[in-house]
């Protein structure tokens, strides 16, 4: 099946409409950040907003909602993540953003004219959301298996964003097919690997020419220490780059690894909208570019010689050299074996009414 023929080829936001020659959608991911003080999320609005990000997101769950309440060795993290020898529900507890702060959340970012949306992990959430006119929602790497879910947030009618951090090619088709059904095509896929903090060697950047085979809108979701992903997924064709932000690296969070403070994503944007630049277009005014400098850099054709009337020219007395002031030297065999019809002077530059 040819997804990507379905697939909308222009996200309209209120603010910011993302297609295959806008610039970077740019996201700072809240995520746990906020360290259990609403106020931190206020500042980082403030802050984003100013050094020119694009939305800010958040995560709709609480430790309820989202795991059980129990200390048996099936919720105990015992892997190589950041957040090994915790149990979920303590883990979850701490990272919530809870319901209570969203209507404040939203509202304030509202104000301050700043795209705030969120992740739900599930329908309660949603419901939430929906209350508070969440304009695009995304679906957290984790869940794309959750098709329940897709199918509850796709009937909502709004653009989703899908995360490919843990799936597969077939997680990806079902994922699609769960949103068109439901009669969505408003679908953005993003790069992912959910590894916190991803290594460089896994990033594997090359896997969004993958995606685009799926999707017309492509993203990144950055879980690396640097701008380095990013500003190499922007080249591929990443429309959408998401990081996880933090005010001060001092806040407890479980994300503060491999998230970024205020100077280090003041940086990371600026690299983006940088790239953009250089990026440029595919179709160019060199004339325009090089104006004024053109004469300068490029060769014309000279005598090297003084000439008289009736001789002819050659490759010993006509050459290229710069200043470009006269006729161009790819010209040069069109004059060769011409006889001049006037004298000429030595360095002054070849012209057809010489000839």
């Amino acid at each position: 099946m040819n997804y990507k023929k379905n697939l909308a080829k222009k996200i309209n936001l209120k603010n910011f409409k993302i297609h295959e020659l806008s610039k970077t959608f740019i996201v700072a991911e809240i995520s746990a950040n906020h360290g259990g003080n609403i106020k931190n999320i206020f500042k980082s609005i403030d802050f984003l907003k100013k050094i020119g990000a694009d939305a800010i997101k958040i995560q709709s769950y609480e430790a309820s909602t989202i795991t059980l309440n129990s200390k048996t060795k099936n919720f105990f993290i015992n892997d190589k993540s950041i957040w090994k020898g915790r149990y979920l529900f303590d883990l979850y507890k701490k990272a919530q953003t809870p319901f209570s702060w969203h209507r404040q959340i939203f509202e304030y970012a509202k104000k301050k004219k700043l795209i705030c949306f969120s992740s739900p992990f599930d329908k309660s959430s949603v419901n939430l959301l929906e209350k508070l006119k969440c304009p695009i929602y995304k679906i957290a790497s984790p869940e794309i298996q959750d098709l329940d879910l897709i199918n509850y947030v796709a009937k909502k009618k709004k653009p989703i964003i899908i995360s490919t951090g843990i799936a597969d090619i077939k997680d990806i088709q079902e994922a699609i097919q769960t949103c068109l059904k439901a009669k969505n095509n408003k679908i953005i896929l993003l790069n992912c690997i959910s590894s916190y903090p991803t290594k460089l060697e896994e990033v594997n950047v090359k896997y969004i020419n993958i995606l685009k085979k799926f999707s017309n809108i492509v993203g990144f979701s950055d879980h690396t220490t640097n701008s380095l992903a990013a500003v190499s997924s922007v080249c591929l064709g990443a429309k959408m780059v998401e990081k996880h932000f933090i005010l001060d690296n001092k806040i407890k969070s479980p994300d503060n690894e491999f998230s970024m403070n205020k100077d280090k994503f003041e940086k990371y944007v600026k690299a983006i909208r940088n790239t953009e630049i250089i990026l440029g277009k595919e179709k160019i005014d060199k004339k325009k570019i090089l104006k004024g400098r053109l004469k300068t850099i490029t060769r014309s054709l000279f005598y090297i010689k003084d000439l008289k009337k009736g001789d002819v020219l050659n490759k010993d007395n006509v050459k290229s050299f710069r200043p470009g002031i006269g006729i161009k030297p790819n010209l040069l065999n069109v004059f060769i074996g011409k006889k001049l019809k006037q004298n000429v002077k030595k360095f002054s530059p070849l012209k057809k009414k010489h000839i």
